[in-house]
């Protein structure tokens, strides 16, 4: 299963879970069928809010699973409607978040979770803060 985690810096899996997803720098690819871990560069970083796109994003990443602290609406239905599962990533580093998701231990994000209109003074439930 290859498991995407947006990370805010460079160190793979010992690298914090960003709380964002559209706006990471970086997403950690994990395999976890043979322990493969490639970090790569966000393709869509700089979108206008609200229209980001997550598979632009991933660029050539392929994924089972996303792992992130916070998601748009927009950017979860596009996820999912790639036949992409979402989950809500907790404050900690991709390792610990993996460990977890490993032991069903993390919420699947459903549209109540999601975050919205930051610019018009809605909140983002979504966010663990990170």
């Amino acid at each position: 299963m290859k498991v995407v985690f947006p990370s805010n810096s460079e160190l793979g899996l010992i690298g914090s879970v960003y709380n964002h997803f559209g706006s990471a720098p970086f997403f950690v690819s994990v395999d976890t069928d043979n322990g493969a871990c490639e970090v790569l560069i966000n393709h869509d970083k700089d979108h206008s809010h609200g229209n980001c796109q997550p598979l632009k994003a991933m660029g050539d990443i392929t994924a089972d699973v996303v792992v992130v602290g916070g998601i748009g609406d927009g950017a979860l239905k596009k996820l999912v409607d790639s036949g992409i599962k979402v989950f809500r990533a907790i404050e900690g580093t991709v390792q610990t978040n993996l460990q977890l998701l490993k032991e069903n231990k993390l919420e699947k994000f459903t549209p109540k979770l999601t975050c919205m209109a930051h610019h018009h003074g809605g909140g983002c439930s979504g966010h663990n803060h990170l």
